[in-house]
C-alpha cells in the first residue's frame, strides 16, 4: 500500500503554473531524488506533501497514521527550549506524557481522600510505565548521538535552540526530525547548512534509515548514494526513472534520443502524406486515396519533441598570468573574543592550485577566505598576494554583498562600468537572465536567482585568484555541474569551501584540514582526505579498547601482563591502511613535480606553435619582405622560436621518460 499518492495535482502562483495533473506516489522504503531546474517545482512538491500548502486542483492521499518530517531549505521559526529537550519532545506523545506526570504529580500534594490518593498513585505509575515504552522505542541516548554525529558537543544540549545561528538551527531542526523516526522523510537540501564530517555523517545514518526518503540536493555524489529512484520535472511533464542520478542521465538521454527519432519519422511521414495530397487531390481516380490521406494525417498523434530548456552555460575568459607565488600567510593568528581560530598559520598558495578548505562548523573556514581576500585582518602576522595577483571573493551570504535597489542589469554592470550594454547583457543572459528578467530588482530574486547574479558578477571579472565560499548553495543539481565544468577550465588559482562532495572531488588537488587552531594540508581529492579520517576514527576506536580493557595487572590472566595485543588479521590490515597511505603520499610527492613540469612545458610548446604559424603566414606574403624593418626580425623571432620548439620538444620526451620510468618504479600502472 502507498504511503502517499497524489492524483493529478496543480499548482499555479500569480497565473504561473508550477506544475500541472502530476501523479506521484511514496512506496514504504522508497528512496527518491527529485530533480529538476530552479523553479520547476521540486520544493513546492514537497511542501505539499507536507500540508504546508493545498495543491490549486487535484488530490493528495496519504495512509493512515503515516508519520511523515520535513526539513525545508530554511527555518523561519524554531523552539525556544534547551537544545537537547528539544530534540526529545520532537516525540509529541513524550511531551504531553511529562505534562500529564506533572499534572497528577501536583494532584498528589494536594490534600485528597484515600480513593483519590490510589487512584493518582495508579495513573502515575502507569504513566511512568508509557514513558519508559516511549524511552525504548525513541532512547535519549539516540538523540544525543544524532546531535554529537551532526557537530553538536555535550555542551550544547543545554544551550536554547533560540540563540543558535541560523545554521546550527538547521542542524536542530534535522536532528529532531531524524529521531523521530518518520515513515517518510522530506529532505530538501539537507547538506546547505553541514560541513563535511557531519555531511559524511548524514550520509551514513541515511543508508541505514528504513523508513521511505524524498531527497532535493545539488550534490550528485551524495544524491547519487541515496537514492534508488528519480523523479523529475522534464519540460513534458513529471518522469519516473529506477536507478541513481547517473542513471537518471543515462536514460534520459537514450529516451530524448528515442522521441526525436519518432518525431523525426513521423514529420518524414507526414510530408510524404502530404506531398500525395497535393499532387493526386484533383484527380479522379485518386481521389479516394486523397482523402484517406488526409484523414490519416489528422488522426495522426503528434509526437511532441522535447523542448530545450535554458541552463547555465559559460566559460571563465583568461586571466593575466600571476607570480608563481599567489599567497602566502606567515605567522597568522586570528580570535574572536575568547575563541581562537588560527594561532601562527604559516600556509602558501602556489599559481594554478586548486584548495579546498575542510573543517567543522566555527572552525574558521569563511574566516580564512575573508583573511586572503583582504575582507579581514589578522590579530598578528602577515598576509601578502603575490606579483600581479587580482583576487575575486564569491561570499557565502552572497546576497549581503548585493544592492537590493539595484535591477540584475545595474548590479553586473557595477563590476564592469567600462564594458558596453551589449557585453553585460549577453552574461546575464548566460546565467537565465533574459529580456525583461535583466531589470528584476535584486531585492525580489529568489536565493538561486541571485546567486547566480553573483556568479555572473564574478565572471565578468573572475580575477586569478579565485576565492568561493559554498558557490553551490542555492544552485540546482545542473547548475552545480555547469560550474565545475566552467571551474575545470578556469586558468588562474582557486581556494574554496564546499560541502558539496562532487564539487570538491572535481575541482581539488589538495586538500586544507582546520584542526586545533592549526591546518594540515592533505595532497590529493576528498578521497585521500576520508581516508586520513577513517584512520583517525580507526586509532579513536582501538584508544577507547584500550581504555576499556585497562584492569589492573595483578587481576588479568598471564597472556595479558605483556599487554594487549590487538589479532594478527586486524594488525596487519591497520599497518595495510597506513602503508598503502604512505605508498599514495609517496606517489604524488614523487609524480606531481614531474607532471607539473610536463603541462608547463606543454603549454609553452602549443604557444610557441602558434605564433610560428602567425609568422609563417606573415611571410608567406611577398609583401612583407618589402620592408626589411619587418621582414628581419620576423625571420629572426621564427628562428629563435625554432631553436625554442627543438628544445622544448626534446625536454618534453626527457620528462615523459623519466614520468614512466618513474611510475614503473613506484608500481604504478595508470596515473
Amino acid at each position: 500500500m502507498s504511503l502517499i499518492t497524489l492524483i493529478r495535482v496543480s499548482l499555479s502562483f500569480s497565473e504561473r503554473e508550477i506544475f500541472r495533473d502530476i501523479g506521484f506516489q511514496v512506496e514504504p522504503g522508497d528512496k527518491i531524488g527529485l530533480v529538476g531546474r530552479n523553479g520547476s517545482g521540486k520544493t513546492t512538491l514537497l511542501r505539499i506533501i507536507a500540508g504546508e500548502i493545498p495543491p490549486v486542483s487535484g488530490e493528495v492521499r496519504i495512509a493512515r497514521r503515516t508519520r511523515i518530517a520535513y526539513l525545508p531549505q530554511d527555518i523561519h521559526e524554531t523552539a525556544s527550549g534547551p537544545l537537547l529537550n528539544t530534540v526529545l519532545n520532537a516525540i509529541l506523545e513524550r511531551a504531553d506524557l511529562q505534562e500529564a506526570l506533572w499534572s497528577a504529580e501536583r494532584s498528589l500534594k494536594t490534600p485528597n481522600d484515600a480513593g483519590e490518593q490510589a487512584r493518582l498513585g495508579r495513573k502515575i505509575a502507569d504513566i511512568h510505565h508509557e514513558i519508559n515504552e516511549l524511552d525504548q522505542e525513541f532512547p535519549p541516548h539516540e538523540a544525543e548521538k544524532i546531535l554529537l554525529g551532526l557537530g553538536f558537543d555535550t555542551k550544547d544540549f543545554t544551550r536554547p535552540v533560540s540563540t543558535l545561528s541560523g545554521g546550527w538551527k538547521m542542524r536542530a531542526a534535522l536532528a529532531a526530525l531524524l529521531y523521530q523516526k518518520p515513515d517518510v522523510l522530506l529532505l530538501d537540501e539537507p547538506t546547505n547548512h553541514l560541513d563535511m564530517p557531519s555531511v559524511r555523517w548524514l550520509e551514513r545514518f541515511l543508508q541505514g534509515f528504513k523508513g521511505a526518503l524524498v531527497l532535493v540536493s545539488h550534490d550528485r555524489e551524495f544524491l547519487n548514494r541515496q537514492v534508488n529512484r528519480i523523479v523529475s520535472f522534464e519540460p513534458e511533464g513529471m518522469r519516473s526513472y529506477s536507478g541513481n542520478y547517473d542513471f537518471y542521465l543515462k536514460a534520459r538521454e537514450q529516451e530524448i534520443r528515442a522521441i526525436e527519432a519518432r518525431a523525426r519519422n513521423q514529420e518524414q511521414r507526414i510530408r510524404e502524406a502530404e506531398r500525395f495530397i497535393e499532387r493526386f487531390r484533383s484527380k479522379a481516380s485518386k481521389a479516394r486515396q486523397a482523402q484517406s490521406k488526409i484523414k490519416l494525417v489528422k488522426k495522426m498523434e503528434l509526437v511532441e519533441t522535447r523542448r530545450k530548456e535554458k541552463t547555465i552555460r559559460f566559460t571563465f575568459p583568461e586571466v593575466p598570468r600571476s607570480g608563481r607565488e599567489a599567497a602566502s600567510l606567515e605567522g597568522v593568528s586570528k580570535r574572536f573574543g575568547e575563541h581562537i581560530l588560527y594561532e601562527n598559520l604559516n600556509l602558501k598558495v602556489m599559481r594554478g592550485q586548486r584548495i579546498a578548505i575542510i573543517g567543522p562548523n566555527g572552525c574558521g573556514k569563511t574566516t580564512l577566505l575573508r583573511l586572503i581576500a583582504g575582507e579581514l585582518e589578522p590579530d598578528r602576522g602577515r598576509i601578502s598576494l603575490g606579483h600581479k595577483v587580482h583576487p575575486a571573493y564569491f561570499a557565502q551570504h552572497h546576497s549581503d554583498w548585493l544592492n537590493p535597489a539595484n535591477t540584475v542589469l545595474e548590479e553586473v554592470y557595477q563590476a564592469v562600468p567600462r564594458a558596453t550594454i551589449g557585453f553585460v547583457r549577453s552574461v546575464c543572459g548566460a546565467f537565465l537572465f533574459s529580456g525583461n528578467d535583466v531589470d528584476k530588482p535584486i531585492g525580489v530574486l529568489s536565493g538561486g536567482e541571485r546567486a547566480r547574479v553573483s556568479l555572473a558578477k564574478l565572471l565578468v571579472k573572475p580575477g586569478n585568484l579565485m576565492l568561493m565560499d559554498e558557490p553551490t548553495n542555492h544552485l540546482d543539481i545542473e547548475s552545480s555541474e555547469n560550474l565545475i565544468e566552467a571551474l575545470k577550465g578556469y586558468g588562474g588559482t582557486l581556494v574554496f569551501v564546499s560541502h558539496n562532495q562532487s564539487f570538491v572531488n572535481s575541482l581539488a588537488e589538495k586538500i586544507w584540514d582546520i584542526r586545533e587552531q592549526g591546518i594540515v594540508e592533505y595532497p590529493g581529492r576528498l578521497e585521500e582526505y576520508y581516508d586520513h579520517m577513517r584512520q583517525k576514527d580507526d586509532a579513536a576506536d582501538q584508544g577507547k579498547r584500550r581504555a576499556g580493557d585497562a584492569t589492573p595487572l595483578n587481576s588479568l590472566p598471564a597472556a595479558k601482563k605483556t599487554g594487549a595485543v590487538p589479532p594478527p588479521a586486524r594488525r596487519n590490515r591497520k599497518s595495510e591502511k597506513r602503508e598503502q597511505a604512505r605508498h599514495r603520499q609517496l606517489i604524488y610527492n614523487t609524480l606531481h613535480p614531474i607532471r607539473k613540469r610536463i603541462q608547463e612545458v606543454e603549454d609553452r610548446i602549443a604557444s610557441l606553435e602558434s605564433r610560428q604559424k602567425e609568422i609563417e603566414k606573415r611571410l608567406a606574403d611577398p609583401d612583407a619582405f618589402a620592408d626589411n624593418a619587418v621582414s628581419v626580425p620576423l625571420l629572426a623571432e621564427y628562428r629563435d622560436i625554432r631553436d625554442e620548439l627543438d628544445e622544448r620538444l626534446l625536454e618534453w620526451e626527457k620528462m615523459q621518460h623519466r614520468l614512466e620510468s618513474t611510475k614503473k618504479r613506484l608500481g604504478v600502472s595508470a596515473q
